[in-house]
């Protein structure tokens, strides 16, 4: 007997979530030091002062396990942003929520919409539960709304909207996402997936947690991997309806969000100085990259996010290999159906700088 054949039918098909390569794993392979990691769009500043803060002064109460419903977190969050705290759901970073609305709502009879080139996570969850994946051809590689819309039919039931985009980087604006709800039947879920929504202008950020009072079927994503430098501690959290937000809590594991990252997520939620720092470096990282790809005549796709999508014009797979012999990380993304493009995360000035020599080296620019 295979194990494989008493499996879930979608899990079949699935193959394990790439991750950007780990810096230890690097230098086991190639045995080389002094390298820098631009592929999981992490925080190039690490953690806050007061995250390291709140995480020490949780150390002697480890025996203890976590408020399993994060009652500091989601008020702290309600005030915040002026919400609720029956409207929010806490995840073990935003992945965990992405698949506790799966497991919620979806199916095998259901179908689930979603772009090409979009969160790679979005076909995992649904396949998993033989939900149907629709999926809508990339329009510059973004999302293509009126797509979207056409391909919407009875068995419809969630749909998935990244923004910015991950890994292209794309933007809909607040007027694109606003007359799309509003074309949406009110019985299906618009997942609106916000990991990079920090690294956007205040002036062009979608009002997304206002839109809620119009449009109950609509929820709201957002991390604090990314802009806040908690990856490493896994947390997030999903605002909508406090029925939607009451079904997914009866999904959701106990204990799915641990003490330290609950404490850390209390204390940098309103660390709006670091946020802008991280942010500013954000801005001036994306135009130091953005230069150098138009001095050399590289294709790149403009990016809302804390990476860039390089178009390299031939297969992607060797020239990243010889980045990584250099001790510079970056990420393929064949796996989202581009083999000739790198996604590079932004760092600090000299990190995007050693890429940007390593890159030149490995061309012949």
């Amino acid at each position: 007997m295979k194990f494989i054949d008493i499996a879930n039918p979608g899990v079949r098909q699935l193959s394990p979530y790439q991750a950007g390569k780990p810096i230890e794993e690097l230098e086991r392979e190639l045995g080389i030091s002094n390298i820098v990691k631009l592929a999981s769009n992490e925080n190039p500043f690490g953690f806050p002062e007061s995250a390291k803060q709140a995480i020490r002064e949780q150390l002697n109460d480890l025996t203890r396990y976590p408020d399993a419903n994060g009652f500091e977190l989601k008020l702290t969050i309600a005030q915040k942003f002026g919400l609720k705290p029956e409207q929010i759901t806490l995840g073990n970073g935003s992945n965990d929520l992405l698949e506790i609305t799966a497991h919620t709502f979806l199916n095998a009879t259901d179908e689930v919409i979603f772009s090409q080139y979009t969160f790679i996570v979005y076909p995992l969850v649904s396949q998993a539960i033989n939900a149907k994946a629709v999926i809508v051809p990339a329009k510059d590689y973004g999302h293509d709304l009126n797509g979207f819309l056409a391909a919407i039919t009875e068995k419809t039931k969630v749909i998935y909207l990244a923004n910015p985009n991950n890994p292209t980087g794309t933007f809909l604006t607040a007027e694109q996402i606003e007359a799309f709800l509003a074309q949406v039947p009110e019985h299906i879920l618009v997942i609106l997936d916000e990991a990079y929504t920090e690294f956007t202008s205040v002036n062009e950020r979608v009002p997304s947690f206002n839109l809620l009072q119009k449009f109950p079927n609509l929820v709201v994503c957002r991390t604090l991997s990314k802009a806040y430098g908690l990856a490493g501690l896994r947390i997030g959290y999903m605002v909508s309806a406090p029925e939607v937000a009451d079904l997914c809590n009866r999904v959701r594991q106990p204990f799915n969000c641990n003490s330290l990252a609950l404490a850390a997520a209390v204390a940098v939620i309103n660390d709006d100085d670091f946020i802008e720092k991280v942010a500013d470096n954000n801005r001036q990282g994306l135009r130091q990259l953005e230069t150098f790809f138009q001095q050399k005549g590289l294709d790149y796709v403009p990016s809302k996010g804390n990476f860039i999508t390089l178009d390299l014009k031939q297969p992607a797979a060797p020239i990243y290999q010889k980045l990584l012999e250099n001790g510079v990380i970056v990420r393929p993304i064949a796996g989202y159906g581009l083999p000739n493009h790198l996604r590079i995360s932004i760092g600090l000035p000299e990190e995007n700088q050693r890429f940007i020599d390593t890159l030149s080296l490995v061309l012949e620019l």
